[in-house]
């Protein structure tokens, strides 16, 4: 009867660590539910600025781009 003791304490023991990785799965699949929402949220945000930024850089008149660049540290000014 040892050995059907022992094998019953394996399997309790294999069922124990089957819920906690059930639990870690989960936790790890909420986990990346959630950075992908975050990376979404990141990319429409760096949409948006990227159109803002090429919106504000087509209102700059032809010259006065070769100006800010002199003015600025760094220029060749």
């Amino acid at each position: 009867m040892s050995t059907l003791e022992d094998l019953a304490r394996r399997v309790e023991h294999l069922l124990v660590r089957h819920a906690e990785l059930q639990r870690t799965h989960n936790l790890l699949q909420q986990q990346v539910q959630d950075l992908t929402a975050e990376r979404d949220a990141l990319r429409q945000r760096l949409g948006t600025a990227r159109s803002r930024l090429d919106a504000l850089i087509a209102r700059i008149p032809p010259g006065a781009q070769a100006v800010a660049e002199e003015a600025t540290p760094g220029g060749e000014g």
